[in-house]
C-alpha cells in the first residue's frame, strides 16, 4: 500500500515536472515576445484588467505543490506582477533645419532634434507663406511682400478638434487636432481623439481637403520623414456597446485596425494602447497604415531609421519573485531561496520599431534601464548605438545600447542627490546639467561606446533646461539664474542651503577643451518673475549662427519663484513657471546678437500687446499671446494668436503688421 501511494506521488511529481518543463520551454523559446491579439474576448479581458488564461493556468499549477503560495500570497504575487510589468548629426553638429532656401530666399524652420526628421509645431513657413494657429483656426498668410503681408485663407475646423500642431510637405498642409471630450465639469482625459486633416494648398487662397483621419486616442507626437507622415496617439482602451473599439476613421468612413494589427507583449500587462499611423503624402489616396501596441508611453524619439517609444514607471520590491523566475534555476531549487535581483526605483522601458522600405514600421526589440529620462533630448541614435541620459536618486548617468538594445556601456553615477535638468548628445559627446543649488555642466566622451567617460565639469550658479549646439566646440544653455542662500546656526555652521531664482539666463559655453569647459558669456533676462516657453519647448527658439541671431518669447508674471524642497522633480519645478495664467505684467519677443567674441548683446523687444486692454489683465483678449518668431531673408516675423509683425532684422524697425484674428 505504501509503495502504491509513493508511486502515485512520484507520478504526480513527474506530471508537475513535465508541466514546468513545458512552461520553461514556452517562456524561453517563444519565437516572438510581441504577439497579435487573438480574439475580441482576449482584448476585453485586457481592457478589464484580467490576466490572460494561460498565465492563470501557470499560477494554479504552482499553487498545488507549494504551501509557499497559500492564503493571500497568490493575490500578492499577481499584484506585484502587474506593477512590475506595466510599465542627427553631421560631424557632431546638429543642423536642426535652422534655415533653408526657397528659390533665392533664406528662411528659418522649426528647431528640430534630428536632421531630416521634421517635427510639427504651432507655426510653419515655406519662405513665402506663414501657416499659424489662431485659436480654433489655421491662418495662411502671404508674406511675399514684407511691407504688405495679407491673409490668403483661413481654415476653420468643423469637427470639434482644437488645432495642436502643423506640418507642411510640398503643397500639403497637415493640421493635427485633438478632439477633447468632456463630461459635465470634469475633463475626461482618456476620451480624447486625434484628428489629422490634410489640405492641398497648391492654391493658397482655396485650400482643398484631401484626407481626414481620426484616431480614437489622444494626440501624443508626430514626425514627417521625406513623404511619410507618422502620428502617434496614446490612451486607455475604450469600450462602446460592450465592445472594445478597434476602429479608426478615414475620410468619414469607419475602418478596422484588425486584431492582427493590435499587438501586446507577453510579459507586459496594460490596458493602455499606443497607436502609430503612417500616411504616404505622395500617395494620399492610399489608406493609412495603422497599428496598435498595448504599451504605455512617456517619451518618444524618432531617428531616420527607427522610432523609440519609452515608458518610465516606479517598480517596487515586494520580496516576491516574478512568475517567470520561478521556472528558472532558482525556481527549480526552491522558491524559499529567491533573492530579488532588481532594486526598487524608477525604470525606463525602451521599445524599438524600425522603418521598412515602404515606410511602415516593424517591431525590433526592447530593453529596460534603471532611471528616467527628461524629454526627447535625453535620447539619441548615433552610429548604430542608442544613447540615453537617465537620472534617479543615485544620480545621473549615460547608458549606451547596441542596435539590438543590449547594454554595452555606461558612466558611473554623477551628482548624487541632484536632479538632471537638461541633456544633449552632439556627435560623440554628451552634455548633462544637474542642479541642486549649483549647476554642474558635465562633458562626457562617447567615442568608445563601451567605455563612456566623464571628461570635464563646470560649476556655475543657475541651471539650463535646454542645451543647443552653437558649433562643434560651443553650446548654448538656456534656463534660470539663481542665487544660493546659505543658512547658518548661531555658531556659524551651515545648516542648510536653498536657491532663489533671480531671472532667466542664457549662457555660451566653450567645450573645445573637454576637460575644462568654460563659460564665455552669459546674460540674465528679467527678474524672478520672468519665464518663457523655451523652458519646456525647444521649438520656441530662433537661432542662426550665420545671422548672429538668437531670440525667444518671454513674459513677466506678477509673482516671483523660489526653489524649495517642494520641487523634487524637474517637471514640478518647470510646471510652476508655466502654470501661472494670471497677472501678466508684460510679454514680448526678445532678440539678441550672439557671437564668440562679443557673446550676447540685446537688440530689443517686440511686443504684441492689445492697447485696448491693460497688459496685466489676463484674458484671451487682453494681449496677443506670442507664439513664435521666424526670419525670411533679412526680416523678422513675430507671430501671435492675434497678429503678425514684420521688423527689419538689423534695426528691429517695424515694417508692417497684420491682424489675423479679427474681432471675436
Amino acid at each position: 500500500m505504501k509503495k502504491s501511494k509513493l508511486a502515485k506521488i512520484i507520478i504526480c511529481l513527474l506530471i508537475i515536472l513535465a508541466i514546468i518543463t513545458g512552461v520553461i520551454y514556452y517562456l524561453n523559446n517563444s519565437k516572438s515576445e510581441l504577439v497579435s491579439i487573438k480574439s475580441e474576448k482576449e482584448l476585453k479581458n485586457i481592457y478589464e484588467g484580467k490576466i490572460d488564461g494561460t498565465k492563470n493556468i501557470f499560477i494554479n499549477v504552482l499553487t498545488m505543490p507549494f504551501s509557499f503560495f497559500a492564503n493571500n500570497t497568490y493575490n500578492s504575487i499577481m499584484d506585484a506582477s502587474k506593477i512590475t510589468n506595466s510599465f542627427d548629426t553631421v560631424d557632431g553638429l546638429i543642423s536642426a533645419s535652422e534655415s533653408t532656401t526657397s528659390g533665392s530666399k533664406d528662411y528659418s524652420t522649426t528647431n528640430i532634434q534630428v536632421e531630416n526628421v521634421d517635427e510639427a509645431d504651432i507655426i510653419k513657413t515655406d519662405g513665402n507663406y506663414i501657416y499659424s494657429i489662431s485659436g480654433t483656426k489655421v491662418v495662411i498668410t502671404n508674406v511675399v511682400n514684407p511691407n504688405e503681408i495679407k491673409i490668403s485663407s483661413t481654415i476653420e475646423l468643423d469637427d470639434g478638434g482644437i488645432p495642436e500642431d502643423l506640418l507642411i510637405y510640398d503643397n500639403k498642409l497637415i493640421i493635427i487636432s485633438e478632439e477633447v471630450k468632456t463630461g459635465g465639469i470634469l475633463y475626461i482625459y482618456n476620451k480624447n481623439n486625434t484628428i489629422i486633416n490634410i489640405y492641398d494648398t497648391t492654391n493658397k487662397e482655396q485650400p482643398v481637403q484631401v484626407k481626414k483621419i481620426k484616431l480614437y486616442e489622444g494626440y501624443y507626437t508626430s514626425r514627417c520623414i521625406d513623404n511619410k507622415l507618422y502620428i502617434i496617439s496614446n490612451g486607455k482602451l475604450r469600450e462602446e456597446d460592450d465592445d472594445i473599439i478597434t476602429t479608426y476613421e478615414e475620410n468619414w468612413n469607419q475602418k478596422e485596425i484588425g486584431l492582427d494589427n493590435i499587438k501586446r507583449f507577453k510579459e507586459i500587462e496594460t490596458n493602455t494602447q499606443t497607436i502609430i499611423a503612417m500616411v504616404d503624402l505622395n500617395n494620399i489616396e492610399n489608406d493609412a497604415n495603422v497599428n496598435s501596441y498595448l504599451i504605455d508611453v512617456s517619451n518618444a524619439y524618432v531617428s531616420e531609421n527607427s522610432i523609440y517609444l519609452l515608458n518610465q514607471k516606479y517598480e517596487g520590491s515586494y520580496g516576491v519573485p516574478p512568475i517567470k523566475s520561478l521556472f528558472g534555476l532558482a525556481g527549480a531549487i526552491g522558491p524559499f531561496i529567491y533573492e530579488d535581483e532588481e532594486e526598487s526605483g524608477y525604470y525606463t522601458q525602451i521599445y524599438k520599431f524600425d522603418f521598412k522600405d515602404n515606410g511602415t514600421i516593424e517591431y525590433s526589440c526592447k530593453n529596460k534601464v534603471k532611471g528616467k529620462t527628461i524629454n526627447q533630448y535625453s535620447v539619441d541614435e548615433y552610429n548604430n548605438t542608442l544613447r540615453l541620459a537617465v537620472y534617479d536618486s543615485d544620480g545621473s548617468r549615460v547608458v549606451v545600447f547596441d542596435e539590438k538594445l543590449n547594454e554595452i556601456g555606461k558612466t558611473s553615477n554623477l551628482a548624487k542627490g541632484e536632479t538632471m535638468y537638461s541633456s544633449r548628445f552632439i556627435g560623440n559627446k554628451a552634455y548633462l546639467v544637474t542642479y541642486k543649488t549649483i549647476d554642474p555642466l558635465f562633458v562626457i566622451d562617447l567615442s568608445d561606446p563601451s567605455k563612456p567617460q566623464v571628461l570635464g565639469e563646470l560649476k556655475i550658479p543657475g541651471y539650463s533646461t535646454y542645451l543647443h549646439p552653437y558649433d562643434e566646440n560651443h553650446i548654448i544653455g538656456i534656463g534660470m539664474e539663481t542665487k544660493e542662500q546659505v543658512y547658518r546656526d548661531i555658531n556659524g555652521r551651515v545648516i542648510s542651503t536653498t536657491s532663489k531664482i533671480v531671472g532667466m539666463k542664457m549662457a555660451l559655453f566653450d567645450v573645445s577643451n573637454v576637460n575644462n569647459p568654460i563659460q564665455l558669456s552669459s546674460t540674465v533676462i528679467g527678474d524672478s518673475r520672468t519665464t518663457s516657453a523655451i523652458l519646456t519647448n525647444p521649438k520656441a527658439l530662433l537661432f542662426s549662427k550665420e545671422k548672429e541671431l538668437i531670440a525667444i518669447p518671454v513674459n513677466n508674471l506678477a509673482q516671483d519663484f523660489e526653489i524649495t524642497d517642494n520641487f523634487t522633480t524637474y517637471s514640478s519645478l518647470i510646471s510652476s513657471y508655466t502654470a501661472r495664467q494670471k497677472n501678466y505684467v508684460s510679454e514680448g519677443y526678445i532678440v539678441f546678437n550672439i557671437n564668440l567674441e562679443d557673446g550676447f548683446n540685446k537688440k530689443g523687444v517686440i511686443t504684441h500687446e492689445n492697447e485696448n486692454y491693460p497688459a496685466y489683465y489676463y484674458s484671451t483678449k487682453s494681449f496677443s499671446k506670442l507664439l513664435r518668431g521666424v526670419y525670411i531673408d533679412n526680416n523678422l516675423y513675430t507671430v501671435s494668436e492675434d497678429k503678425i509683425k514684420v521688423n527689419d532684422l538689423d534695426t528691429l524697425k517695424l515694417l508692417s503688421e497684420l491682424n489675423i484674428k479679427g474681432d471675436e
